[in-house]
């Protein structure tokens, strides 16, 4: 059965109050930023690197979804899949309302603002990044949620009776719903992975190796069914995407991160 997906589901916009519009996608990331706020409060290692609730909420809000997530998204986007437009409207950087935002560049945002975070408060780095990425599939998972009632990075045409057709689409034919693959895999399923490796070891930067390594598989392999981004296409070997190629270096940096943590003592 093809499912046609009514216009309510793929508006942008849950509520429309005058010139105050509420998106989906902008419902699923503060949800996201909320829920993982509400797990690392109750999580033991920000506990034992003695960080407050207040600290746990500037960790969560201001580093790692403003800071990180959204300008690091956001930058990376622009650099990764907009490149000309960068280079022909330099002040387009900051066009976020035509929305664009890169799930690599905003983990290198988090990362970065993380790594900032951790000097200033004097907290061990991979210790706090192994708790923050248990809690990232969380947010992730929500995301693409928001992804495909936006009608948004949907996937290849399908011929199986679980295609959707989405509204957004100019051509109007069944596709993979490719976002709630995603929606599953890099949510539910990473976040089981990565809770059943943190039950069995307690070296510090195992988890966050873990995470770029699943992350960068799952992903590489969703790609294969992600429609690629029409003004780019494929980027190597005929059928290599951005995102599959922006994969392999994380999960290299993955591997090197393991096998630095389990040579520690």
């Amino acid at each position: 059965m093809i499912i046609e997906l009514s216009n309510f589901f793929n508006n942008p916009s849950l509520i429309s109050l005058g010139p105050l519009n509420i998106q989906y996608y902008a419902v699923t990331w503060v949800l996201s930023a909320y829920f993982i706020y509400l797990f690392l409060k109750s999580h033991p290692i920000p506990k034992e690197l003695g960080l407050s609730i207040d600290q746990i909420n500037d960790l969560v809000f201001l580093y790692g979804l403003i800071f990180g997530a959204m300008a690091g998204g956001r930058i990376g986007y622009m650099f990764f899949y907009g490149t000309d437009q960068l280079i022909n409207d330099p002040l387009s950087l900051f066009y976020i309302w035509q929305g664009g935002l890169s799930f690599h560049g905003g983990l290198a945002g988090v990362a970065l603002s993380v790594f900032i975070y951790s000097k200033r408060f004097k907290v061990n780095f991979l210790r706090l990044t192994d708790s923050i990425t248990l809690a990232m599939p969380i947010g992730l998972g929500l995301v693409r949620i928001g992804n495909f009632l936006n009608g948004e990075l949907y996937g290849k045409a399908t011929s199986g009776n679980w295609g959707f057709i989405f509204p957004t689409d100019p051509f109007g034919i069944p596709r993979h719903p490719s976002q709630l693959y995603e929606a599953f895999l890099e949510g539910i399923i990473l976040f089981l992975i990565l809770s059943f490796i943190n039950k069995r070891t307690s070296k510090t930067g195992v988890i966050s190796a873990s995470f770029l390594i699943f992350y960068g598989l799952i992903r590489f392999f969703i790609e294969f069914f992600r429609q690629p981004d029409a003004h780019i296409g494929y980027v190597a070997l005929e059928w290599m995407s951005m995102g599959q190629l922006l994969c392999l270096p994380m999960i290299l940096v993955g591997f090197l991160l393991l096998k630095f943590s389990l040579k520690r003592l």
